[in-house]
């Protein structure tokens, strides 16, 4: 019986060593194939026609009216972009699941808040991941090259996914928010689902009509 415990103990060890070890080597492996795409400078970044901010919550607490500092920083980075001629053309791509939450429509108000000219603000409403934003821009919006606009946990997944979809792509990082290490380990997970979705080629969740930027 006390052999047996042991063995089950050791092989508890030992899978829980081996899920950290495959954690680890998914991570490396994303954020050093991406880091020659990600750019922390405005004056370094190539320049694209066409941008796209990757949706999150407007609010840390609606209640208390905290705007979430990942989302302001993600409007302030592609407002940086667009003044300094890197960008043309600015999609907002969020999750428009129910008439109360729509982050494209909230990105939209702040660029435009801001100085962006309303026309050249186009809404992606079923960016409801990471790679739904990155398909629907490529398919709905036919853009094969562009530029990413997150903090840089996010565009490293995000340049991943579109290298392994053959897009050509470049990626700008916003400044980070509060609850970096949370976010953080959260995207540990969020690496493995990803690499789920690309093995087994998952599509977005909503295609539909093509959209024209010009």
């Amino acid at each position: 019986m006390l052999m047996r415990k042991h063995f089950v103990r050791n092989i508890f060890l030992l899978s829980i060593l081996l899920l950290i070890s495959i954690i680890c080597i998914i991570d490396f492996s994303i954020s050093y194939s991406t880091k020659n795409q990600i750019y922390t400078d405005v004056k370094d970044i190539p320049k694209n026609k066409v941008g796209i901010i990757l949706g999150t919550a407007k609010y840390q607490d609606k209640a208390k009216q905290i705007v979430n500092e990942y989302y302001q920083n993600r409007i302030n980075a592609a407002v940086a972009l667009y003044m300094a001629g890197k960008i043309d053309y600015i999609i907002v791509s969020g999750d428009n699941s129910t008439r109360y939450y729509n982050e494209p429509l909230c990105m939209k108000e702040d660029l435009i808040a801001q100085g962006i000219p309303p026309n050249i603000i186009y809404m992606d409403d079923a960016g409801f991941r990471t790679l739904d934003s990155i398909l629907r821009c490529r398919d709905i919006f036919n853009q094969h090259q562009f530029t990413i606009i997150s903090q840089n946990f996010h565009n490293q997944r995000a340049v991943f996914i579109s290298n392994h979809k053959n897009i050509n792509v470049v990626a700008f990082d916003a400044a980070d928010g509060n609850d970096y290490v949370l976010i953080n380990i959260r995207e540990k997970f969020a690496r493995i689902r990803m690499v789920g979705d690309l093995i087994f080629n998952t599509k977005a969740k909503f295609y539909g009509d093509k959209i024209v930027i010009n």
